[in-house]
This record gives structure tokens, C-alpha cells and sequence, in this order.
């Protein structure tokens, strides 16, 4: 326990950081997915041909990749310094953006799953494609994937690791700052570890909770 409780400053700085970009991608990734997966079942081809072109390029590119262009390519355009905050930043857009192509296939898997029927009485009583989308189609669509729409939130829990070898504080460089400590890495890496499985666990009991609550009768 002595390394947990001789550093809790450091574990306290890279758990709130862990979680900042757990929860600010999490979002990002959920409003922009769903507005993406809502074009790929879109009737307009080109709001279909851009959702499919997004998807199709980010989702096949690795997430490493994606997290070079945030933070060596895009900075020189728009003239920022990697400051701890910009880095930040820019490492929550990442993932969100990366997530987002999960959540959109998520979404529409969800989509297709609502009767077809229902959107064409909704479009019959006079209904516009976004009104049967957000008061029809979304709601029941966002019931039905609660499981594989959870399973997207804990691969970006553990993606949010990936942000440490661009220097953004999170449990995925406490390592590092531990040995600079003297601190035995090997019991460092199995305390990052159970914490993840915390964390996991605790989003798998929101899943249940989530899925007790909405479930959906068919």
C-alpha cells in the first residue's frame, strides 16, 4: 500500500486526468456518433456518402495515428504551443473523434433494429426526418444497444492510455513518474491495473442498471 499512499498527490493528478478524458472524449464521441449515425441511415446520399467516408477513414486508421495528426500536425496550422492544457485538449478530441465511429455504427445497428413500419407511420402523420429520428427512432434505437454501446465506453476508458506517450497526465504515464521516484515499477503497473478493473466494473453495473431501467420488451 506504501506505494499508494507515499504518492497520493501523483495518483490523484493522473486518476482525475484519466477521467477527464474518459468523460470529455465519452461525450464528444457520443454527440458526434450519433449525429454521424444518424446521416448513415440518412435518405440524402451525400449526408449518407460523408457519414460513410467519416467512418470508414477514421475507423480503419489506428487510434496512435489519429493521436499524431492532434498532436504534430494539427498544432503548426492553428499556430498553438503544446502547453499541458492544449495537449489535453487536443487528446479529448482525439478520442472523441476516434470513439465517435464506433458509437456511430452503434447507433445504427440500433437503428435498423426499430420496425421499419414505425418510421413510415411517423413520415405518413407528417412527421420531417429529423422529428421521426429524435421522436421515434433515436430513443428506441439507444435502448437496444445498451450492451455493445457500453463495450465502446470501456475500450475508450482503456484507450485513454494511449494519450501518455503524448504527454497528457493520465494513469497510462504514472509509470514513468513513479520511477523518477524510486518506486517498484512492477507494483505500480498492478495497481493501474486493478484500478482499470475498477473502473470497468463500475461502468458494467451503469450497463445493468441502464439496461434493467430501459429494457426493452419485445
Amino acid at each position: 500500500m506504501g506505494v499508494i499512499t507515499d504518492n497520493l498527490d501523483l495518483w490523484q493528478e493522473t486518476l482525475i486526468g484519466t477521467l477527464i478524458l474518459f468523460i470529455a472524449g465519452g461525450l464528444l464521441a457520443l454527440i458526434l456518433g450519433t449525429i454521424v449515425g444518424a446521416m448513415r441511415v440518412s435518405p440524402i446520399p451525400v449526408a449518407r456518402a460523408v457519414g460513410t467516408a467519416y467512418v470508414n477513414t477514421i475507423r480503419n486508421t489506428p487510434l496512435t495515428l489519429v493521436f499524431f495528426a492532434f498532436a504534430f500536425a494539427l498544432p503548426p496550422l492553428l499556430g498553438l504551443r503544446l502547453t499541458a492544457p492544449v495537449s489535453l485538449t487536443l487528446a479529448i478530441f482525439a478520442l472523441g473523434i476516434y470513439t465517435a465511429t464506433y458509437v456511430a455504427e452503434t447507433i445504427r445497428s440500433g437503428i435498423n433494429t426499430v420496425p421499419v413500419g414505425q418510421a413510415e407511420a411517423a413520415r405518413a402523420l407528417g412527421l420531417t426526418f429529423g422529428q421521426v429520428m429524435s421522436q421515434v427512432v433515436m430513443p428506441q434505437a439507444f435502448r437496444s444497444v445498451i450492451p455493445p454501446m457500453m463495450s465502446v465506453f470501456i475500450a475508450l476508458l482503456k484507450n485513454t492510455t494511449v494519450a501518455a506517450g503524448f504527454s497528457v497526465v493520465n494513469l497510462g504515464s504514472i509509470r514513468s513518474y513513479m520511477s523518477e521516484r524510486g518506486e517498484n515499477q512492477f507494483l505500480v503497473i498492478l495497481w493501474v491495473m486493478f484500478i482499470f478493473v475498477v473502473l470497468v466494473l463500475l461502468l458494467s453495473w451503469a450497463q445493468r442498471a441502464l439496461e434493467n431501467r430501459w429494457k426493452v420488451t419485445r
